[in-house]
């Protein structure tokens, strides 16, 4: 369902724009099996790429729903009135969004507050990785996602030795033309040994959101960039999406919260 709930004190706009997907209402509900646990449930905060948000967003969202996780998709275009955020900060602002929305979920009685992750693609893929590290946006927020995954993301966002403050998988296509994949190697490469752990699944010849179904057959971005699904790759990610909130949401664990 569509929502809306309060921006961080101070931030613009004042209030977001969300789609909601729980487990146990609408067709997250519906197609969810086996049952599993009940609330308060673990949580997952989405964020869209600079096409904003859409169909596929709200798929992903009731696809969680379907696996026993709140789902908030975050509409950090829409709420700002912007058709795009290609070739922009944007991915700035949807990492702050995301501790908004983080703060909404935890005072959700169906939520577990300590036990919500992020996951972003492209542009939100690049938010994910600018909201863990710790000298980006995690500095500013005591309370912390547990988990991060970055589909197709660029690398380039994080700090020139990044230390994640939550473990992070990124998913990449060795031969997407927008976001490098030599990037993200270096970030893994070059984060601190204090560091979470970084997760990086390179997939062979695999472009630009390579999960996205209406990209089939594929195209080109701007004249230059290949987008293109890849039924392989999409399934496979999925699979290690789910393996990866299994790894790190099982279970009720204590409050993430930093000491500054």
């Amino acid at each position: 369902m569509l929502i809306e709930f309060p921006n961080r004190p101070g931030r613009e706009p004042v209030r977001l724009i969300g789609y909601l997907a729980r487990p146990d209402t609408g067709l997250s509900a519906l197609t969810r099996e086996p049952p599993g646990n009940t609330a308060p449930y673990p949580a997952v905060v989405l964020l869209h790429g600079c096409g904003g948000i859409s169909s596929h967003s709200a798929a992903i969202a009731d696809r969680l729903g379907a696996w026993g996780y709140v789902a908030l998709a975050v509409d950090t275009l829409g709420s700002r009135g912007m058709e795009r955020g290609c070739c922009s900060d944007t991915f700035q602002d949807q990492a702050f969004d995301a501790y908004a929305a983080v703060r909404y979920l935890s005072a959700l009685d169906a939520v577990d507050p300590a036990r919500v992750a992020l996951l972003g693609q492209s542009m939100g893929g690049s938010a994910v990785l600018y909201a863990l590290d710790r000298d980006l946006a995690a500095q500013y927020f005591r309370q912390m996602f547990r988990a991060g995954i970055a589909y197709y993301p660029r690398c380039a966002v994080v700090s020139s030795a990044p230390m994640m403050t939550a473990p992070v998988l990124i998913l990449i296509g060795d031969a997407d033309q927008l976001n490098a994949a030599e990037a993200c190697q270096g970030l893994k490469t070059r984060a601190l040994p204090e560091s979470a752990p970084i997760d990086l699944i390179l997939y062979p010849g695999v472009q630009h959101a390579f999960d996205v179904t209406q990209l089939k057959p594929g195209r080109s971005s701007i004249g230059q960039w290949g987008l293109e699904y890849d039924e392989v790759a999409a399934r496979d990610a999925e699979a290690k999406t789910l393996e990866f909130l299994t790894g790190h949401l099982a279970g009720p664990g204590a409050p993430q919260t930093r000491s500054r």
